[in-house]
């Protein structure tokens, strides 16, 4: 009965429950994307048509970036969250309607001139395409482009839903949004071909992100009256907070871009970076993104009520415990990179060689994963505190550093050098931020568990280099059951490994994994006496 509780929509969640259930519907969700990377593998391989798909998303999400960045679940939700803890409903919800009323109508224009402009758009982003390419990528362009209007409502909507601490529904949106566009393609792949997958992705934000949140918000009596009243002060507050995140680029987002950019001129080369990119965004969603749609609210009712030294150590002990077991698992991923890849994807139209080259994308990739998923709650610690303009300028200036970074290591390196490129760049944005939060007070350095951090390090190399020595012993040719095998005997190995790391460090990591109570952490206040403070309750 306490577990069907659990998955009731109506229940409020803590933040460590909040965690749970993000980390279990998202590890679904990336199961589901998976299914649907695989089948676009098997249908469409990694060639020409494949790139044209891909790269049809960038578009689409330029427009979201531009008008929304991120404003949904990061600046309203932050507004939305401290109205409900003054006991100011009314005021919550009139806000929300005149975002809803005032953010369709610009989405609507904008996709319009987006549409009108999408060919001058695809000749320059995708220059080394060829014109039939060019041709197709427009077209699926324009199938996608109305679903940013669906995605931004149904984010918003599910903002309101994760105030209210009510974290089911707006778990579930990705899921449904894959299902769809998996669906598109079984369904209408052979009459339309690639085009299946576009149509099945418009279908999937507004049955996924869109409608399953906007019922989820009636049920709670969230009251919608379309209104233009942009002279109203929390509107005001929020355009405010939001101008920063729509004129900054982060590279968080702007990677994925810059990788398509420079890998247009190689056929199938954006399908091999993304296959091995959406392969890595697993652990990321289930260790940084989850932790980090649970952790906002919570970070923003902290700050909220000025308990300021509890807001520090709540992130410190979150971007503690997140960074530890990504440091473990990321030994894990680089080591079995190459059964991985082929078991996942090799199938139909992708090729052996494929899976090689894909492979050391994903190996690459993976060893930036404790950077992507930290920088994600240090993100959301200065979002709670209602400053936007500080980190979107630091990391707008780190984006565009990192432009001359990419092609040098392109020219030296090819696609590989666009994987290394892309850890180097988000090395910058995570330690920027964090270096951002120590300077103004807000989290002190030195109240990260850093002897903690250090161990699970020394486990992660150790236990990710024996695992690739013992698999050194499988010949890799193709073979599903040398996969299998390379697979389970690697991960034997790094289990075992990091069993006996931590064992043998006396490590303290799988005590504060699992706690769900406070654990003091030592942290250096302002004036440079250490104290201890309870890290508070979990992400």
């Amino acid at each position: 009965m306490r577990l069907l509780r659990f998955f009731r929509p109506s229940h409020q969640h803590t933040a460590f429950s909040a965690t749970l259930l993000l980390m279990t519907t998202i590890t679904l969700s990336r199961v589901i994307g998976y299914i649907r990377e695989a089948y676009i593998a098997y249908a469409f391989g990694a060639g020409q048509q494949t790139d044209a798909y891909v790269a049809a998303f960038t578009l689409p999400d330029w427009l979201n970036y531009i008008l929304a960045g991120g404003t949904a679940s990061i600046t309203f939700i932050s507004i939305y969250t401290r109205f409900l803890a003054e006991k100011r409903e009314e005021d919550a919800k009139k806000t929300f309607s005149i975002i809803i009323t005032v953010m369709t109508t610009v989405f609507v224009a904008g996709t319009i001139l987006a549409e009108v402009f999408t060919p001058q758009f695809a000749g320059w982003m995708f220059h080394g395409f060829t014109p039939e390419q060019l041709q197709l990528c427009v077209h699926l362009t324009r199938i996608l482009l109305p679903a940013q209007i669906f995605f931004y409502v149904g984010g918003v909507v599910s903002a309101v839903l994760l105030s209210h601490r009510l974290f089911l529904l707006p778990a579930f949106g990705p899921l449904i949004y894959n299902i769809f566009i998996i669906a598109g393609g079984v369904i209408a792949g052979r009459q339309m071909g690639i085009a299946s997958l576009a149509f099945g992705a418009l279908a999937g934000s507004i049955a996924g992100p869109f409608l399953i949140n906007a019922i989820g918000a009636a049920k709670i009596g969230t009251g919608y009256r379309p209104s233009f009243d942009v002279k109203n002060p929390a509107f005001r507050e929020w355009v405010h907070l939001s101008i920063p995140l729509m004129l900054g680029v982060s590279l968080v987002t702007a990677d994925d871009w810059i990788l398509r950019y420079f890998a247009s001129s190689g056929i199938g080369d954006i399908a091999r970076l993304n296959y091995a990119k959406r392969l890595f965004a697993v652990p990321i969603a289930i260790l940084g993104q989850a932790v980090g749609q649970a952790s906002l609210p919570f970070f923003s009712r902290l700050f909220g009520e000025k308990k300021f030294e509890e807001f520090a150590a709540t992130v410190n002990g979150s971007v503690y415990r997140i960074t530890a077991a990504s440091l473990l698992v990321t030994g894990w991923m680089m080591a079995i990179a190459v059964p991985l890849i082929d078991l996942v994807y090799r199938r139909g139209h992708f090729t052996f060689a494929d899976s090689e080259s894909t492979a050391i994308y994903f190996f690459w990739f993976s060893l930036s994963l404790a950077l992507w998923s930290s920088q994600a709650l240090y993100a959301r610690a200065f979002y709670a505190s209602g400053n936007t303009l500080t980190p979107m300028i630091a990391t707008t200036l780190i984006t565009l550093a990192s432009l001359p970074i990419y092609s040098l290591f392109f020219r030296t390196l090819s696609v590989t050098g666009l994987a290394i490129a892309s850890d180097v760049g988000i090395a910058a944005n995570a330690v920027a931020i964090a270096l951002l939060l120590h300077i103004r007070g807000m989290v002190p350095l030195g109240g990260m568990n850093w002897k903690e951090l250090s161990k699970a390090a020394v486990v992660g190399v150790v236990s990710g280099g024996l695992s690739h020595e013992v698999m050194r012993s499988i010949s890799l040719n193709g073979s599903r059951r040398a996969d299998l095998l390379a697979l389970a005997l690697g991960s034997l190995t790094w289990a075992a490994a990091v069993a006996a790391g931590l064992w043998l460090l006396r490590s303290e990591l799988p005590a504060d994994l699992r706690r769900k109570k406070p654990t003091a952490f030592p942290r250096v206040a302002e004036g440079g006496t250490a104290e201890t403070m309870a890290t508070g309750k979990e992400p």
